[in-house]
């Protein structure tokens, strides 16, 4: 193992239908109103969390939730998951404001997520 151990769970993101009333549901079980808004992502940000609102699974067509673990170094993280028999299912890329995150796939299908903030 490398330095890159995680930071734990901090970000899940929910495929949803329908935005609109998801954001309403999401609002009432959370308690906050959300922190971004706009028609292709709603996030919140509760009790040290971010909670984010993708419709239509946004475009990597999740179907379930996806839990991220923060990581300081996110091609290490890739780099030890791979060699441990994890699948990429999606790169690493920049998602605006420098926060890169990427997808792997356990032994039985599982979508595990990676973030790391620069």
């Amino acid at each position: 193992m490398t330095d890159s151990a995680t930071q734990g769970i901090k970000t899940v993101l929910h495929p949803v239908a329908d935005l609109a009333k998801a954001k309403a549901v999401y609002a009432a079980l959370l308690g906050v109103q959300p922190t971004t808004d706009s028609s292709y992502y709603v996030g919140f940000e509760a009790a040290g969390q971010h909670i984010g609102l993708v419709p239509a699974g946004g475009p990597q067509s999740e179907t379930s939730p996806v839990a991220y673990w923060h990581v300081p170094d996110i091609e290490a993280k890739l780099a030890e998951v791979t060699a441990a028999g994890a699948t990429v299912k999606e790169a690493a890329h920049d998602v605006g404001g420098g926060r890169l995150v990427a997808t792997v796939t356990d032994l039985d299908g599982n979508v595990l997520g990676l973030l790391q903030d620069q």
